[in-house]
């Protein structure tokens, strides 16, 4: 495997490490969305491009095995080939979301991925700090920015599942982060994974204290928030007034998303919205023309629901527009 490694550098993408430190000092945070597939990517890029943004290109482990490591690696060198294309050559980092194990992360980092997250959150501290150590040496052998985690998410999204949210404690973040060496660290501070964050009638907040604490503790230090859809309830609505079955699906508002990425919080990841806004238009045009059999058709509307929503998000809750 050794002699086939195949470094990011050759795909022409970026590691995550200038583009967090631009972001801390900027004020802004840098979007981190999912892909699968060619529309998603078709989306993200158009968007960024036009709002020239930075952007991190998520894929997880759910997604690698879905679509393929290599068709991946191909997309995302396609991507900086596009984003050229189109003019406006952004920063793009290849992320791993998620990765479970250190074999994992080493495949990806053999594979192309410029950087990975290695999420031992569900270990014990200790086991946590080993792990996520042991992917830190490796990674950066080859230049690859590691993000770790503290802190468990509730909710449901792809590989990832837990019923219960444990707050990051604010006391374990300055050792955890100079036993492990990682580069940037995702929190848990009220977001959580899913379309199904919260119950109907609560207020869900974002414990922006404990953020204020942890950025005290670890000044300048780059922190990433997971689960950061907003599930916009019109694209709730139209999924279900064209069949779907959305129940009580609720978010965490923009405004304190914008609020978190004034500060410390420099990556913030958004999936579900992505997957709402485009199962919003495949249902509408299906339901409305129910002749139309072209996945062309209907995939090209989603594509572009995609590409508006991740605009909005870059320029009104990231402020990643004009950062590129």
């Amino acid at each position: 495997m050794q002699n086939n490694r195949v470094s990011y550098k050759e795909l022409g993408l970026q590691n995550s490490r200038d583009m967090f430190s631009k972001a801390v000092n900027g004020g802004y945070a840098v979007p981190a969305y999912n892909f699968n597939n060619l529309e998603q990517l078709q989306a993200i890029v158009q968007a960024c491009v036009e709002t020239s943004s930075p952007v991190i290109l998520q894929v997880s482990k759910g997604a690698r095995n879905y679509a393929n490591q290599t068709l991946l690696r191909h997309l995302a060198r396609g991507a900086v080939e596009y984003a050229a294309e189109l003019g406006n050559p952004v920063p793009i980092v290849l992320h791993l979301d998620h990765g479970d194990s250190f074999e994992l992360c080493k495949d990806c980092i053999d594979t192309g991925f410029s950087s990975v997250m290695i999420d031992g959150s569900h270990l014990s501290y200790e086991e946590n700090v080993k792990l996520t150590r042991q992917v830190v040496e490796y990674a950066h052998m080859h230049d690859v920015t590691v993000e770790g985690e503290l802190g468990v998410l509730a909710g449901v999204e792809d590989e990832v599942a837990s019923e219960t949210h444990t707050y990051t404690q604010p006391e374990e973040v300055e050792d955890f982060v100079t036993k492990t060496g990682v580069d940037s660290l995702a929190i848990a501070i009220g977001t959580s994974h899913g379309a199904y964050k919260f119950k109907p009638g609560e207020d869900p907040k974002i414990r922006l204290d404990i953020l204020a604490e942890i950025e005290q503790r670890i000044p300048g230090f780059p922190i990433v928030l997971h689960g950061s859809s907003s599930v916009p309830q019109e694209l709730v609505r139209t999924i279900n007034e064209h069949g779907g079955k959305l129940k009580d699906a609720i978010g965490i508002g923009e405004d304190q998303l914008r609020e978190a990425a004034k500060s410390a919080v420099c990556k913030i990841n958004i999936d579900s919205d992505g997957r709402l806004a485009m199962t919003a238009a495949v249902r509408k045009v299906l339901d409305e023309k129910p002749e139309e059999f072209d996945p062309r058709k209907y995939l090209g509307p989603a594509r572009d629901a995609l590409k508006e929503l991740y605009m909005h998000k870059n320029i009104h809750v990231l402020g990643s527009n004009n950062k590129a």
